[in-house]
């Protein structure tokens, strides 16, 4: 009787150990296209056996956890490249929004309209004294300017955009790290519960896979499941069940948000991530191409200035200012670039007062000459201009470049981690098939033991 009960146990044990491996598979399979599930399994473990006399007999089988399958390594230099690619992502977004703006096929761009105000100035060194001609100059000189202000000021628009960007994202960065640490409170109990934390730590890993996204995140295990973050430079963002929340201030000097932690300014501190991105589009390329613009506006319209004033006008007068003077240090220079007259007579294309120079083209050669010379950092104003577009160009290219490499080595190894973490639908049917038949010769196998010890009871005499 005593063996039969015990083998009953057995089969009684087996049964609710297949039953866990047959409920973790359907679940498993339940979740095959979730994101950032990982694949639990349930591990059989045999029971300490039992000694009878001379005889070690086994004792059956228990499911002793249901654990996820996850490689943290993987986990790690996911969450790494995820840091580059989002800062790549945004470093691509804005710059081509940048270089749309330098589209000359689409007629966007500074060279036609500085073509256009050299070409009016060899149309009057031909005809010098022609009134059409002259107010040709004037309107083309108004287009050069309307163009160097509607660039600066699409680029100071774009800046804007990006600070904004800045505040909110440090906004989600906020919102995630309160949720990490939520997790973080909820990972531990179930850990020290010893209850399986599996889905809480998709969730984690998720989280953390989506503020990776945003800024560069270090984290640290801190034991039972707990995850504490930092930002690589080692800024606190989550230590345990609290998270330390991100703000943005007002740069005195640039009025555009800086980024803070507990009273410290990080903002040049932030290297990975969309941050990363809106950040060195804002205070890194935007300025620079903008200080290029103003520089290029500003020694031309000076350079251009200082050659009407050594000419004389139809009225025979000396020139003076035809661009309203740029500002001192040329900052601002594109934006506020204006043309200082109206009467196209106060050109001075003539290099004399005498009377019969009306027909003098001396100084409307030497104003024409403005194109050949290095005026700009050793440079012609349209190979200025070209070199700036250039550089735009190749900072794009090499972004896109960098983004389209870095997005294939993301893949190979998010294709490691579901090769580790992922459902494979055939895997799972197997094991299912697995499950299920040890169940039902479990099940048998009770029914037999159960048949036998009904019929060992029969044998047993009645007594009165």
């Amino acid at each position: 009787m005593g063996s039969l009960s015990a083998s009953l146990n057995i089969a009684a044990q087996s049964l609710d150990a297949e039953q866990t491996a047959i409920q973790t598979t359907t679940n498993n399979i339940a979740n095959v296209n979730t994101p950032g599930y990982s694949r639990e399994v349930a591990n059989f473990e045999d029971n300490p056996p039992v000694e009878i006399g001379n005889l070690t007999l086994g004792s059956g089988v228990d499911i002793s956890q249901v654990t996820s399958l996850r490689d943290a390594v993987l986990d790690l230099r996911v969450n790494q490249e995820t840091q580059q690619q989002g800062a790549l992502n945004s470093l691509v977004s804005s710059g081509q929004q940048i270089q749309s703006l330098f589209n000359e096929t689409s007629g966007a761009g500074l060279q036609a309209p500085l073509t256009a105000f050299f070409n009016s100035l060899s149309a009057l060194s031909a005809n010098p004294s022609d009134p059409s001609t002259r107010q040709a100059v004037l309107t083309a000189a108004q287009n050069l300017a309307s163009a160097f202000n509607q660039t600066s000021n699409n680029l100071t628009q774009i800046q804007q955009g990006e600070d904004l960007s800045v505040t909110q994202s440090v906004s989600q960065i906020n919102t995630l790290t309160s949720q990490l640490a939520a997790v973080n409170v909820q990972v531990v109990a179930a850990t020290g519960a010893g209850q399986n934390s599996g889905p809480l730590v998709d969730q984690q890993q998720q989280l953390l896979n989506q503020l990776s996204n945003l800024i560069d995140v270090s984290s640290i295990n801190a034991g039972n499941g707990s995850l504490t973050l930092t930002t690589s430079s080692g800024a606190p963002l989550v230590v345990g069940g609290q998270s330390f929340q991100l703000t943005t201030q007002a740069n005195p000097t640039t009025g555009f948000q800086d980024v803070y932690s507990q009273g410290t300014d990080i903002t040049t501190a932030i290297t990975g991530g969309e941050l990363a991105g809106e950040i060195q589009t804002r205070d890194q390329q935007i300025p620079s191409i903008l200080s290029s613009l103003d520089s290029l506006a500003s020694t031309l319209a000076t350079a251009v200035n200082t050659q009407n004033a050594q000419g004389y006008d139809l009225n025979g007068n000396a020139g003076g200012n035809i661009f309203v003077p740029p500002p001192a240090g040329g900052v601002g220079a594109a934006a506020s670039l204006a043309v200082a007259i109206t009467d196209p007579s106060l050109i001075a294309a003539s290099g004399g007062p005498a009377p019969g120079s009306a027909g003098d083209n001396t100084n409307a050669n030497a104003l024409l000459a403005i194109q050949n010379q290095t005026i700009d950092n050793g440079q012609t104003p349209l190979n200025a201009y070209s070199n700036l577009v250039f550089q735009i160009g190749n900072q794009v290219s090499t972004a896109q470049s960098n983004q389209n490499s870095g997005s294939l080595v993301l893949q190979q190894l998010q294709n490691l981690q579901a090769g580790v973490s992922g459902v494979d639908i055939n895997e799972e049917s197997a094991n299912l098939i697995r499950f299920q038949s040890a169940y039902t010769a479990s099940a048998q196998i009770s029914g037999i033991i159960d048949t036998l010890l009904q019929t060992t009871i029969d044998m047993v005499p009645v007594t009165a």
